[in-house]
């Protein structure tokens, strides 16, 4: 059953990757009117002075034998022949370079403006996305994808349709010279587009194989890259290395076969040419002794027969390019196409400050619908009070603070800011501005610890030098950042690696400080810091969060004792809530958790 099934599924794949990518495609080039019709144009003369040179250059042949018959040439008539033969193929190659100057600017553009969709979708796609999505592939289809589109346009691009003209252009002047030459020749088309047909079918879903290994492989090197120490720490780079080399040789196969059936398609159009050529050679030469051609005539459909092979050679050299750039073409659609974040509800506040009151109203939410996470909780949170977070893996903890991020959507229930505004009736943007966010991994872009730092500021927003130095005093940044030579101009980013996690995390809640939010999320903020530096982040968090609504997300108990409110979850249920002493009394979950981190 499955053999049966798969030719039909790789031909449906295959039409779908040829009208649509080839629409899209063409919908490109459609962007830039003026210059394409300046293109085509200059290919239209172009390809007019290249069908009319070997009938010029006949008739300077035709001067010669009759000359020769007539006891001499007319030199007159021979030299107009042959310099307009020479003015002709002059003006042929100014129009082509002309016309290949304006497609490589227009082939430019294009890959330029994939190139900005891609990054600007990238930007508007919801986090579900990422989360069910190989960041590898992603990248891949960003990056290799890209560049594969743009080099097929500037290997196919004006040519494409140059040799489509000269096409019509040698029939045209083939039918003039001998319609019954030119119908041998273009009887021959059919076959010559039936080669090219079939090797195509066959080539495509070899390129969309191709393709997705390509992704594969990124997934794996980005991994084998990113965990690095972890991977050799627990001698695992064999298991990678024998990953590679099977996703490596899985490329390779799917290349070869790509390219073995690509590299047929000229050959056999050239046979076909060649056998075509044979015949008008020995037609033409009997032409020739029963007077109805000359042979400047005879020399010049000879010329066009040969011309005639060169865009069927051209044309099949470029389908295997072409076949490779669609494929890759239709994986960035893909990616383009895909649902966007759902956009702000009409009326939307851009601007609002929060006071801090955060209340769940029977919220629900779920990755999947197949799968519940967070089921009917209720909360309610007062300004300036600081809720701590705790219970096991997958319990919803993080989910619950995204929810307020807005980074995903709730299915149903109610999520109500300051007692009266629903979290939607602000714009993502608005609701953002009011919250400060430190995660676990922390996110340094390469530039100076000062950018670091002002990142999370709102543009138009002024910071005095005094603010910048206060935020970094509270958070203990100053300390350390004097010592190094640059102090703050030091360059950094996620590669650096003089300096170390806890610092790094230091810089991340300097930003989060320094924009003064109305909300703070903390999210393991302390995961990666020695005791010391702990200590030393836990003052600056309790500075940090008096008169703000803050969420602590942590492991480790003894960091949130002092929050006013502690919610223990599991299965995205809320199972327990109080202080610190209240939860310890109560000897449920929470001091289960205390006992097994604090016994003995």
């Amino acid at each position: 059953m499955s053999k049966s099934k798969t030719p039909k599924n790789q031909k449906n794949q295959n039409k779908k990757i040829n009208k649509g990518s080839v629409k899209r495609l063409i919908g490109l080039f459609a962007v830039y009117k003026s210059r394409c019709a300046l293109m085509i144009a200059a290919l239209i003369i172009s390809g007019v002075f290249t069908a009319i040179g070997p009938r010029v250059l006949g008739g300077a042949t035709d001067t010669i034998v009759r000359g020769l018959g007539a006891g001499g040439i007319d030199q007159k008539t021979f030299f107009f022949w042959a310099g307009l033969a020479v003015l002709i193929y002059f003006m042929q190659f100014v129009t082509k370079w002309f016309a290949g100057r304006m497609s490589a600017r227009i082939t430019a553009r294009i890959a330029a403006d994939l190139r900005e969709k891609v990054e600007k979708k990238l930007w508007t796609l919801p986090l579900n996305y990422y989360d069910t999505n190989r960041r590898g592939d992603m990248m891949s289809r960003a990056a290799n994808d890209v560049d594969n589109v743009a080099a097929t346009l500037n290997q196919t691009g004006g040519d494409l349709i140059y040799w489509l003209l000269m096409l019509v252009g040698m029939v045209v002047m083939m039918l003039a010279l001998s319609w019954h030459l030119a119908l041998v020749t273009i009887a021959l088309i059919p076959l010559s587009g039936f080669i090219v047909k079939k090797m195509s079918a066959l080539s495509a879903p070899a390129f969309m194989k191709q393709w997705q290994y390509m992704g594969k492989i990124n997934s794996n090197v980005e991994e084998s890259v990113g965990g690095h120490n972890i991977i050799k720490a627990y001698n695992r780079e064999n298991e990678f290395i024998e990953n590679f080399d099977a996703q490596n040789e899985e490329l390779y196969k799917t290349s070869m076969r790509a390219s073995v059936v690509t590299n047929m398609i000229q050959p056999l159009s050239r046979f076909v040419t060649n056998i075509n050529y044979i015949v008008v050679a020995l037609v033409g030469a009997f032409k020739i002794i029963n007077g109805s051609m000359s042979v400047g005539e005879v020399q010049a459909f000879i010329q066009y027969a040969r011309q005639f092979q060169q865009p069927f050679t051209s044309l099949s050299q470029m389908i295997g390019t072409l076949q490779s750039g669609l494929v890759s073409l239709n994986r960035i659609y893909e990616l383009l196409d895909s649902p966007d974040e759902p956009a702000d509800i009409g009326g939307a506040y851009d601007e609002y400050e929060l006071k801090g009151q955060i209340e769940f109203k029977d919220v629900s939410f779920s990755y999947t619908p197949d799968k519940k996470l967070i089921e009917h909780m209720n909360l309610t949170v007062k300004p300036g009070q600081t809720v701590a977070i705790v219970g096991g893996t997958g319990a919803g903890k993080t989910t619950l603070v995204n929810l307020i991020e807005r980074f995903y959507e709730i299915d149903s229930g109610e999520i109500i800011l300051d007692g009266n505004i629903d979290i939607r009736k602000l714009s993502r943007a608005a609701l953002r501005r009011n919250i400060g966010m430190v995660l676990q991994d922390t996110w340094l872009y390469n530039a100076t610890i000062a950018e670091n730092i002002i990142y999370g500021v709102p543009k138009g927003r002024e910071i005095t030098r005094d603010e910048f130095l206060d935020a970094c005093k509270a958070t203990f940044v100053d300390n350390y950042v004097r010592s190094l030579p640059k102090g703050y101009a030091t360059v950094i980013d996620n590669e650096q690696t003089s300096v170390s996690a806890g610092e790094k995390q230091l810089i991340t809640i300097a930003r989060a400080f320094l924009t003064k939010p109305n909300i703070l999320i903390l999210d393991e903020a302390t995961s990666s810091v020695d005791t010391k530096t702990e200590a030393q982040i836990q003052e600056a968090v309790n500075r940090l969060r008096e008169g703000r609504t803050s969420f602590i997300i942590a492991h480790r108990l003894s960091t949130i004792r002092g929050a006013d409110i502690i919610l223990v979850m599991k299965d995205g249920h809320i199972v327990e809530q109080g202080s610190h002493d209240e939860l310890l009394k109560l000897g449920g979950e929470y001091a289960n958790l205390y006992r097994a981190q604090f016994a003995g």
